[in-house]
């Protein structure tokens, strides 16, 4: 383990390697909090106990970029896939090495200008973007006051102006505060309305306030840990299903996929993506939910046919197929069928990028519906020799919770698996 890594963690306590809640937030995760994305330490671990030394190592599902960033600090070049273009821009910014005297001036120039800005400008979002998003919204609810709008809209227009990298970082640290100001909260599955939100309205000058912490805090972040052991890195932005096919040769693969618990993550990220002008209409929706894993049931699509290889995902379809009458959306039999060939697609592409004795480590979790469980680990067990793997290691991790309409107790189970090249 690299000093520049273990000075990152400075030891600290988690609880499992899985996730990060409960542990102390690390340089660089406060910047957009993922309270269940997997450890740094997951990372050391794989990269500590491969078989052959890591130089380079993929993550096709960068998410966080917790990969990535810890590759750096352990002196490996990190390759990062990521669809979500908000994600793709938070990893970069990441990444990325910046003059932090440059970065300070900038931060100046931009709250100077947003200053200026704020009386005149507006927070117009795209005309096909949700209409809850600033008021006076639908019905009586909207997710942005109009002040708060105002001051978002000189915010970002002040960030437009800045032509260098600054730009990307300081709009991915708006993007971070969006939650604080707006009038809802974000969990891991979706958003609600904050608790007698129409009676505490957010206060305008927070807007302000928030962004210059977290960019100070950045900039320090930067600062601080300018000295990572490996500086590279290669980012591809779009399909993991398409973008690992051109991953360039590695030893590593360390990811966690979207699960198949029919829950569309983009959802999670509405307010970024289009608050800070990712997406513009909904063909640009569209096709962003249709580059994601086939996880989620939440748009009309067309999944792939089941891999064969497995007797347990046969009669796993099987089984939800009759139980097809009780499923909340009767397409969730199609959706786990496609989910296990996207994750055979993407397995197939590393494999080549993998050579003969690379490593997959990647975190799963299991799912259910009416009854009927998708052990997942033990599907991809039985797939992995087509694939042209082996297994080494299964490895539960944790009890994640069920959803409330199966009862809400802690019994899927989250697992580490590790493969290898056969």
């Amino acid at each position: 383990m690299s000093v520049e890594f273990s000075t990152w963690i400075d030891d600290r306590t988690i609880h499992t390697m899985s996730t990060n809640s409960g542990a102390e937030k690390l340089a660089f995760q406060k910047w957009r909090h993922f309270k269940e994305s997997f450890t740094p330490e997951l990372v050391a671990r794989a990269i500590r106990e491969s078989p052959s030394p890591v130089s380079r190592c993929v993550d096709p599902f960068g998410g966080s970029g917790t990969t990535a960033l810890a590759c750096q600090f352990l002196g490996v070049k990190p390759i990062t896939v990521e669809v979500n273009p908000y994600l793709a821009d938070l990893i970069e910014a990441k990444l990325a090495v910046y003059d932090t005297d440059l970065l300070a001036a900038d931060l100046g120039r931009v709250l100077r200008r947003s200053r200026r800005l704020a009386k005149e400008a507006a927070l117009v979002p795209p005309i096909e973007a949700p209409r809850t998003l600033v008021h006076p919204g639908v019905s009586g609810r909207w997710v942005f006051d109009s002040a708060v709008a105002r001051r978002l809209g000189a915010l970002l227009g002040a960030v437009a102006s800045v032509d260098n990298p600054s730009r990307r970082l300081f709009r991915v640290l708006v993007g971070g505060i969006l939650i604080d100001v707006s009038n809802v909260v974000v969990n891991g599955k979706g958003r609600r309305y904050r608790k007698n939100w129409q009676t505490r309205p957010r206060k305008a000058a927070d807007v302000e306030e928030l962004f210059t912490a977290a960019a100070k805090e950045a900039i320090q972040d930067i600062h601080r840990f300018a000295d990572r052991a490996c500086l590279e890195y290669t980012l591809l932005r779009g399909d993991a299903r398409e973008e690992t096919k051109n991953v360039e040769p590695c030893e590593l693969a360390v990811f966690s996929p979207p699960y198949p618990n029919s829950f569309d993550y983009t959802d999670v990220y509405n307010l970024e993506l289009w608050m800070l002008g990712y997406l513009k209409d909904r063909h640009g929706n569209r096709h962003l939910r249709q580059a994601t894993l086939s996880s989620h049931v939440q748009i009309q699509r067309s999944y792939p046919p089941a891999p064969r290889g497995s007797a347990t995902l046969r009669s796993t379809i099987e089984s939800l197929q009759k139980a097809r009458p009780k499923l909340w959306n009767r397409r969730i039999p199609d959706m786990v069928g496609g989910y296990f060939s996207d994750l055979a697609s993407v397995l197939l592409s590393l494999g080549t990028a993998l050579g003969t004795s690379g490593q997959v480590w990647l975190v799963v979790g299991d799912s259910r519906y009416s009854g009927v469980s998708i052990p997942v680990a033990g599907i991809l067990e039985e797939l992995a020799p087509d694939l042209g793997y082996r297994v080494v290691n299964i490895e539960p991790f944790r009890s994640m919770r069920a959803s409330a309409q199966q009862g809400g107790m802690k019994e899927l189970a989250e697992s580490l698996l590790v493969l290898e090249r056969a």
